[in-house]
């Protein structure tokens, strides 16, 4: 990009700018869906880093991640501070502590780039280089679904639900909806910035991936099978009450108070530990809710909490799903919650707040490969709670399945953006799959999604209800669910080398 046109990026204000780049981008995720703004701060930070010396690329890459983690990852302190519990000063200490670690991520992402960016020379090389920041970009979002086991949150990706992007899901997943949404706008960027011919080839770049997902959009990967009835049992117990004692009794006369109109459904669901017992401290409990279930011809699924005792005193504690009535199987969690579920660092953690010694802050993970639950005749592809954030994770049951189960207690978040930005990723494994999706929480957001990721019914947060509903079992496969992230991760690999490639490379204006 020409010299003259970067100046107010090299500004002392780069740094404010970044900032509001990286709060862009949660902006543009629920519960706000701003549109476009995912696009502005992708071309906000390719221009800052294109504009400056590579020597500023780490801090301007870091405090992008400051506003980005800052305000899209702001409900942990919720978590911390009302159910830890933990004083506002250590709870506010410790999201400080979490921000600026994420934030390192975007530093490095940006240092890396920015010190590459000479290959990309001038002229046509800067839309290359738009297009390898765009690969990069990406390549931070996979790599954040599997370091430190994982947190993979605020996907650009995700918010083009409603857009022509969304088509892109069913053949790569978010990812490849994140590398659209990343290319089209670097080359924005470049557009608005540049003359002549590089304007020309930048705009032509910018709208291939609306183009492709309008494309993509005319294939029906799978197709319906058969339709069922669902009923889905949100209890709304208060988090900070759900595990005395003294309401064990009341939470579960209320949610067999609130099931008992609804066995007909033929598949009833629970949310997440909606039995606040162990498992083998609920037998008679779960076999009377088996028997009415299967005096009616249903399915009950429920989650709750199980211990396992070894021999020499261990116990391991799991986060499990039971199918029971009309239907068999358990699932075990598999993928586990840092510091709710398993604490790293535990000799240094453990003790500090309480918040670090809850009972299934002890939990083990299950097996990877699990038999999928049976509900009648329908194949349930089961994941609790953040599990649904892992496209890889989900995709792996979908294969086998009529339909996705999700079961979650969002209630860890209070009345923060968490559980909506939660729905949202939930939505897009629905999308990527082909499958509906069927959701049950304790308080918010219990919903009924389709095929195509769109929610066709949902119970307001923070109301004891019960929502009712159709389903439609799906067969059929779609490229995504096939293959997984592997042929886009090949796409980007090939991306940077190319745009890094000499025989690529333009002379440098």
């Amino acid at each position: 990009m020409t010299t003259h046109t970067f100046t107010w990026l090299r500004s002392r204000y780069s740094v404010v700018i970044a900032i509001a780049a990286g709060v862009a981008l949660p902006l543009s995720l629920a519960p706000f869906d701003v549109p476009g703004l995912d696009l502005l701060s992708i071309a906000l930070l390719f221009a800052l880093l294109w504009a400056n010396p590579a020597r500023r690329a780490l801090a301007l890459g870091w405090w992008f991640g400051v506003g980005k983690y800052g305000l899209g990852a702001s409900w942990i302190y919720v978590s911390i501070h009302d159910y830890g519990p933990a004083p506002a000063w250590l709870a506010g200490s410790l999201v400080v502590v979490f921000v600026t670690g994420l934030a390192l991520f975007p530093a490095l992402m940006a240092m890396a780039f920015a010190h590459g960016r000479r290959r990309f020379g001038g002229g046509m090389g800067v839309t290359r280089g738009a297009v390898a920041f765009a690969a990069c970009w990406v390549l931070l979002e996979w790599v954040l679904t599997w370091v430190l086991t994982g947190f993979p949150w605020l996907y650009a990706g995700y918010a083009h639900m409603e857009d022509p992007l969304r088509h892109l899901a069913p053949v790569g997943g978010v990812l490849l909806v994140s590398f659209a949404a990343a290319v089209s706008a670097g080359a924005v960027a470049v557009a608005l910035l540049e003359r002549g011919r590089t304007r020309r080839i930048s705009v032509m770049v910018a709208v291939i991936p609306w183009l492709l997902g309008a494309a993509f959009g005319l294939i029906d990967w799978v197709h319906a099978h058969a339709t069922h009835r669902v009923a889905l049992v949100q209890g709304d117990i208060p988090q900070d009450q759900k595990w005395l004692r003294e309401n064990v009794t009341p939470t579960l006369n209320k949610y067999a108070t609130l099931t008992a109109p609804h066995w007909g459904a033929g598949l009833v669901i629970w949310p997440e530990a909606a039995v606040p017992l162990f498992e083998h401290q609920a037998g008679s409990y779960l076999d009377a809710m088996a028997a009415r279930a299967r005096a009616h011809g249903s399915t009950l699924v429920v989650g709750m909490p199980a211990a396992e005792f070894h021999p020499h005193g261990e116990v391991d504690f799991l986060n499990t799903a039971r199918a029971l009535g009309d239907g068999s199987g358990r699932y075990v969690k598999r993928r586990l919650v840092p510091f709710g579920e398993y604490v790293p660092m535990e000799d240094l953690l453990r003790g500090a707040i309480s918040f670090f010694d809850l009972p299934m802050s002890h939990a083990v993970s299950g097996a990877w490969e699990q038999p999928l639950l049976q509900a009648g005749e329908l194949a349930l592809a089961l994941a609790i709670c953040y599990e649904i954030v892992y496209p890889d994770l989900v995709r792996v049951g979908a294969a086998d399945a009529d339909v996705l189960v999700t079961l979650s207690n969002d209630a860890w978040f209070g009345r923060s953006i968490g559980p909506l930005q939660h729905l949202q990723m939930a939505r897009m494994r629905a999308l990527e799959n082909g499958r509906w999706l069927l959701r049950s929480t304790n308080n918010g957001v219990t919903a009924i999604v389709d095929a195509s990721g769109r929610v066709t019914a949902a119970l307001p947060q923070f109301e004891a209800a019960v929502l009712t509903g159709e389903f439609q079992a799906m067969r059929g496969l779609t490229p995504f669910t096939r293959l997984g992230n592997l042929p886009v991760l090949v796409l980007l690999v090939l991306t940077v080398l190319v745009s890094c490639s000499p025989f690529s490379r333009s002379r440098v204006s």
